[in-house]
């Protein structure tokens, strides 16, 4: 991991939610997003904030077929001819997705978990995660000797992808849900049983636990995403991480990170490393 050498890399929320999520990752000889999950004018004014093109976007990776990760991709590519990178259960979910509508099948590049690629002079390296799709993954990005993840839609993790994700500097982790305001919340028992199941989401201290066992002296900025809109605030996200961080006997305050909650609706959150 990490053989190429080039510029310092950013990890950039164009939008993060349980209704829509496109992120950028960035160096400044390469530029990947991760989901289309927002409609194309919304992703295209997301670049835009950002100082990037359309046009220029070297790759998108998906992370699974869910709605609120591919609900523009099909609109997105028809204009830009941007190659596509996801698992083969994915792209089948995709390719087979009526709502995406047609698209040009040559565009995709099936990966597999655990096998590394490149999108020019960035390196990845796609991780299983455990949730309701047909083969979802996250993803982890190498660039000379730094690294990011965007790790969300997990109902539970394991010491695999714990160890697969050691050594960041930063990372765009779910915190999705209020286990109060979910389990009080007007959802049906069903959908609440999904969400907080271990195909489902990672609930705001789920999220510091995890997080705790990632941390180290390299990790510096951690961005909070994926939040719902119905069973969170970013307050409530933003200050149960920081409890379960502070109160873990590990010597890592949350002062001394960057911590930042990722918005639903706008762009947010640059971080360069």
């Amino acid at each position: 991991m990490g053989k190429f050498r080039g510029a310092q890399m950013k990890l950039s929320s164009i939008s993060s939610s349980s209704k829509g999520n496109c992120i950028l990752v960035e160096n400044n000889n390469s530029s990947i997003l991760v989901d289309v999950g927002i409609s194309r004018k919304k992703a295209e004014e997301g670049l835009e904030f950002f100082g990037k093109k359309p046009e220029n976007i070297d790759g998108i990776v998906i992370t699974h077929e869910h709605s609120d990760h591919i609900k523009g991709l099909g609109v997105f590519l028809r204009k830009y001819q941007v190659p596509v990178y996801a698992t083969e259960g994915t792209i089948n979910c995709i390719l087979n997705n009526k709502t995406v509508g047609k698209v040009d099948s040559d565009l995709f590049n099936v990966i597999k978990p655990d096998r590394d690629f490149s999108i020019k002079d960035i390196e990845l390296l796609p991780l299983h995660i455990s949730h309701d799709a047909a083969d979802p993954v996250c993803y982890r990005f190498f660039e000379k000797e730094k690294s990011c993840a965007v790790v969300t839609d997990l109902g539970e993790y394991d010491d695999k992808l714990v160890s697969s994700l050691q050594n960041l500097d930063a990372v765009l982790i779910e915190s999705n849900h209020d286990v109060n305001m979910l389990q009080t919340g007007p959802y049906p028992y069903s959908l609440k049983q999904r969400i907080w199941g271990n195909k489902g989401h990672l609930s705001n201290e789920a999220c510091g636990r995890l997080l705790n066992r990632l941390l180290s002296d390299r990790l510096k900025h951690i961005l909070l995403g994926h939040l719902s809109e119905e069973n969170n605030y970013p307050e409530l996200a933003y200050q149960a991480v920081r409890n379960e961080i502070n109160f873990s006997p590990d010597k890592y305050q949350a002062d001394n990170l960057d911590i930042r909650v990722a918005s639903r609706v706008k762009p947010s959150c640059l971080v360069e490393f």
